[in-house]
């Protein structure tokens, strides 16, 4: 411990949001040096390593190489992908020594394509998988909760080409079953979700999501069927329309300082089911959009925006909104016409004499109707599924829980290689663009969510594959130095690693500094424990500190029995199945 880089501390620094976060912190496993941006402390990297050796495993076992492609990229290659342009500020771009633009990689689907489009001529030559475990950089905006959210990352991505989507269909299963063994042999209780394709594009995404309330996302579950979608795709049941209510006439009616659903329904005496909710955004490419919903609902941006073919949406401004007639607070879609794109939820579009406003600050009208007040350009579902919600399988209530994403695979298709040239011949002389699939894990994020799963007040509990070493020995007095050698050497022979606490510090520190990194076995030598009959061994568990004496000649044997084999070793090739 004394040749280890790094010092630990009693208390975790002012503004470490999270408990693993903390921990991480005080046993000197990561240090920030910016906003978001972290440097990987000794102990962290050995657990790092160990992270990444499982993912090479099974990824290998997947039939996938590793190769290395690099951070550095020169912009042509996203300008030709259109992913320049559309990828916003979160990905650094800047100019060379020549003037020549490039930019720090967040992801590599255009240098596979064009790699494929290099080193693949014909059908022979597929399916392929490769992957790399390499870091980059993402200027997030919002960095918190130390790795979980940072801008610097390790990630581990992988890229499958094939002749066709039954090949991809194939490799998107095998690698789905890869990533469920990696979350498994890392400990980490993960559930796969259907999600949005974003801007990675394709037919067919799912998240790998860590359920903790300090992530960032929403997924919506059903217990009776199994139903599991980020809230940003989710659909839940349609709500029951009375299909028998007959349209009533408009009527302006009085609504003064109603600027608000809640108000509005208070002052009117009614539910906010019957009531038409409107919200003003705008397009990346300067289109103003009307999305109503009813008023007890949500407007689901992303499923707006994928209706829309935007990469991005943002809220009006006031000048905005009045330059298309409308008023903030008392606003409908009547008269809007060609000024702006006007989208209805399906919900709204059934029902019946619902309470909108009148384009006037302090008036509403009643009685509004889809079809005979205005006619929308769009009738979609844009609402966002809510807790208690009918499943739009069964029917059961819905669920939702915040979640941290820390894995993801996307069916891309022809995306990438029809824009780049990636193409094959197959075996009629014929021409076809090369099927992709792309596959992610952040690696420092995983590591995280480990540290967050695995704690106690005390420190980190790392499962036995992942620990930066197998055990952690405190040496106290001299007795327990005379028998140092003796009790590494029993360890190190049977292919355990051992971290020694040489620092001649008192017991408490020792033990505290123990428990703070979180080995798995604990072990103390001392005067008391070899008049005892050995070294005084225990597990850095959640169940207790009950010790017990372990002779010398017998503690490699009992420390293996706790912390099994932790040389990691080939795993078999999965098979298609």
């Amino acid at each position: 411990m004394s040749q280890l880089f790094g010092t630990t501390l009693r208390e975790a620094p002012s503004g470490a949001e999270t408990p693993g976060y903390q921990l991480l912190l005080r046993g000197a496993f990561i240090r920030q040096l910016g906003q978001g941006i972290f440097a990987y402390l000794p102990l962290a990297w050995r657990v790092m390593r160990r992270i990444e050796d499982i993912m090479r495993e099974e990824m290998d076992a997947a039939g996938g190489v590793e190769l290395s492609m690099p951070v550095v990229q020169p912009a042509e290659i996203w300008k030709r992908s259109g992913r320049y342009e559309s990828v916003g500020p979160e990905m650094a771009r800047f100019s060379d020594r020549r003037d020549r633009p490039v930019v720090l990689a967040m992801t590599n689907e255009e240098v596979v394509a064009m790699l494929a489009e290099s080193e693949i001529q014909s059908w022979r030559q597929l399916p392929k998988l490769v992957y790399q475990i390499q870091l980059k950089f993402r200027d997030d905006p919002r960095p918190r909760a130390g790795l979980i959210r940072a801008r610097e990352f390790t990630m581990k991505d992988a890229y499958s080409l094939d002749r066709d989507d039954a090949g991809l269909d194939l490799q998107y299963k095998r690698l789905r079953q890869a990533y469920d063994e990696i979350f498994r042999r890392c400990e980490l209780p993960v559930i796969a979700v259907a999600a949005d394709v974003g801007m990675m594009g394709g037919t067919e995404a799912h998240e790998f999501m860590y359920l903790n309330p300090l992530g960032e996302d929403t997924i919506v579950l059903c217990d009776s069927c199994g139903y599991a979608q980020n809230r940003q795709v989710a659909r839940a049941g349609r709500p029951v329309i009375d299909a028998t209510e007959q349209s009533r006439p408009l009527e302006r009616v009085e609504t003064p300082d109603t600027p608000t659903i809640a108000s509005l329904s208070d002052f009117l005496g009614i539910e906010q089911t019957r009531t038409a909710k409107v919200v003003f955004m705008a397009t990346d490419d300067g289109r103003f959009v009307v999305a109503v919903v009813r008023g007890d609902m949500q407007l689901n941006e992303t499923k707006l925006a994928n209706l829309l073919h935007a990469a991005e949406l943002r809220p009006m401004r006031t000048e905005e909104i009045e330059s298309i007639g409308c008023v903030a607070g008392y606003a409908s879609p009547i008269g809007v016409g060609d000024r702006a794109t006007v989208v209805v939820d399906e919900v709204v579009a059934e029902s019946r004499n619902l309470v909108a406003g009148a384009n006037e600050e302090g008036w509403h009208l009643r009685n509004v109707n889809v079809g005979r007040d205005f006619t929308p350009d769009v009738v979609a579902d844009i609402t966002a599924a809510e807790e208690g919600q009918p499943c739009i399988d069964c029917g059961a209530p819905l669920r939702t829980e915040r979640s941290v994403e820390v894995g993801n695979i996307f069916k891309l298709g022809t995306r990438y290689t029809s824009l780049l040239g990636a193409a094959y011949l197959a075996e009629d002389g014929t021409e076809h663009p090369i099927v992709m699939g792309s596959y992610g894990i952040g690696t420092g994020r995983l590591f995280a969510c480990i540290a967050e799963e695995h704690r106690d007040e005390r420190g980190v509990r790392w499962p036995a594959a992942l620990a930066p070493f197998a055990a952690c020995l405190c040496v106290i007095g001299d007795e327990g130095f005379a028998a140092l050698d003796g009790v590494v050497g029993v360890l190190e022979s049977a292919g355990l690693d051992v971290l020694v606490d040489d620092r001649g510090e008192r017991p408490g520190v020792q033990f505290a500094d123990a428990e703070l990194i979180g080995s798995p076995v604990l072990l103390t030598v001392s005067r008391r424990s070899l008049e005892s009959g050995g070294v005084e061994a225990r597990l850095r568990s959640a169940e207790g500190r009950d010790s017990t004496i372990v002779p010398v000649a017998d503690l490699a044997t009992w420390v293996a029995g706790r912390v099994g084999d932790r040389r990691l070793t080939p795993v078999r090739p999965r098979s298609d199945g």
